[in-house]
């Protein structure tokens, strides 16, 4: 019978809400997401296949969040908020249900298809664009971003964008997506945040040489590269520019 395929039969069988759930597994076997203790915000999160998934491995210590525009049936151990995750007042609520340690974002969110290649792919594009923005209001430092997009010309920009802001990335096909979607999911590790902020001051000691001959310093792991000074000294620097993996600064 069309439609009723290995993933969707076994989701019935073993009480899924979708056979979406076994790409979340794959995905979390791959590449270690979920945690007991765990906080998960499900972005897109109707009608539930994630959220149980996601529930049952960061077990009664964790807190799982779920967010729709639809409606989600309750879900045990789930919160679920109705709104649009990107409208501050919808980021709030979940900002207050997870605290201020959000350890992996989810989405699994796809456009309304049109059967147009180039309109459906931009608008995953968007929508896994919107996911990824998202995740970096809520997450904290060192969470993990898993989002759908179809494959196609934009993806990459995507990917670099996301790269920018996270330890690594990978793109992978779960083996429970149906073989005739061009679905993908960006896997993105270790959220990188900057310990320092621009025209903070603050003494550093500079512990290496960079290629550029600038002296690099250490802030909780984050790289400060400083001008003007040697591999040994002792300085007061004032930070003259961030980016997520390393930032620029001078001597005082």
């Amino acid at each position: 019978m069309a439609g009723k395929d290995h993933y969707y039969n076994k989701s019935k069988q073993e009480g899924y809400r979708s056979r979406a759930a076994y790409k979340l597994k794959q995905l979390d076997r791959e590449e270690n997401l979920l945690h007991e203790g765990k906080t998960v915000v499900d972005l897109g999160a109707a009608p539930g296949g994630w959220l149980q998934v996601a529930a049952e491995e960061v077990g009664d210590e964790g807190l799982v969040v779920g967010v729709d525009l639809q409606r989600i049936d309750p879900v045990e151990g789930v919160e679920t908020v109705r709104g649009d995750m990107t409208d501050e007042s919808t980021k709030e609520v979940v900002r207050e249900l997870a605290g201020d340690s959000v350890d992996v974002v989810v989405s699994d969110m796809a456009p309304n298809m049109t059967g147009e290649y180039s309109v459906d792919h931009a608008r995953s594009v968007h929508l896994a664009r919107q996911a990824f923005e998202t995740a970096l209001d809520v997450l904290d430092s060192g969470g993990d971003l898993v989002v759908k997009v179809f494959e196609g010309p934009d993806l990459d920009d995507l990917r670099e964008e996301v790269d920018e802001e996270f330890q690594y990335v990978r793109t992978m096909s779960p083996d429970a997506s149906r073989d005739s979607s061009s679905e993908v999911y960006l896997v993105a590790k270790g959220r990188l945040t900057a310990p320092v902020g621009e025209g903070d001051e603050l003494e550093v000691e500079i512990v290496d040489e960079g290629s550029e001959g600038d002296g690099v310093a250490k802030v909780e792991n984050y790289t400060l590269f400083v001008s003007g000074v040697e591999e040994g000294d002792t300085v007061t620097v004032v930070v003259t520019e961030i980016k997520p993996r390393f930032g620029f600064a001078k001597p005082v």
